[in-house]
C-alpha cells in the first residue's frame, strides 16, 4: 500500500510540475506583446495586404523614404527609390508577385525608437511566374513622425 501511495503522489507531482518545466524550456512560450511590438507587426500586415493586391507603392510605404534606407538581398540597394526600382524590376507583373505571407515574426525592441523584427516569408506563385519562393529576413525599424518604418531590410 505505501508503495502504491508513493507512486500516486509521484504521478500527481509529475502531472502538476511537468507543464511548468516544459514552459520554462520552451522558447516559444506566449507573452503579452507591447504596443511597440504590435505597431511593428501592423506595418508588416499592411505590407502583406498591399503586396497581395498588387500595390507595390503601398507595400514600399513600410520603408522609410530616405537615401539612407538599405535593402540587402542578392545585391545592396541604397535609398527608397532604389528599393522601389528593384521591386518593380524583380516583380514586373501581378503574377510574378504571387501571394505573400509572413510567419514566425519576432519583434525585439531596442529602445523606444528602434526595433528589430525577424521572420520568414513565403511567396506562392505559379511555376511559369518563377515558382514558389521563401526565406528569412531581419528588419530594423525606426519610429518616425510617419510611424514605424523599415530602415534596413536583409532578406535571404
Amino acid at each position: 500500500m505505501p508503495l502504491r501511495s508513493s507512486l500516486r503522489l509521484a504521478a500527481v507531482l509529475f502531472v502538476l510540475l511537468a507543464p511548468l518545466t516544459l514552459t520554462a524550456q520552451n522558447p516559444d512560450r506566449l507573452h503579452t506583446a507591447s504596443r511597440q511590438e504590435l505597431d511593428v507587426i501592423k506595418v508588416l500586415l499592411a505590407q502583406e495586404a498591399a503586396w497581395n493586391r498588387g500595390d507595390l507603392p503601398a507595400f514600399a510605404n513600410g520603408y522609410k523614404d530616405s537615401p539612407d534606407t538599405l535593402f540587402i538581398t542578392h545585391q545592396i540597394s541604397r535609398g527608397y527609390a532604389g528599393l522601389l526600382d528593384q521591386y518593380k524590376r524583380d516583380y514586373p507583373t501581378r503574377a510574378a508577385m504571387g501571394t505573400l505571407s509572413f510567419s514566425e515574426l519576432e519583434v525585439h525592441p531596442l529602445d523606444e525608437n528602434y526595433a528589430v523584427c525577424i521572420g520568414k516569408y513565403h511567396l506562392e506563385r505559379g511555376k511559369k511566374d518563377g515558382g514558389n519562393a521563401g526565406g528569412i529576413f531581419s528588419l530594423i525599424f525606426e519610429k518616425t513622425t510617419d510611424g514605424w518604418k523599415i530602415i534596413i531590410d536583409h532578406t535571404t
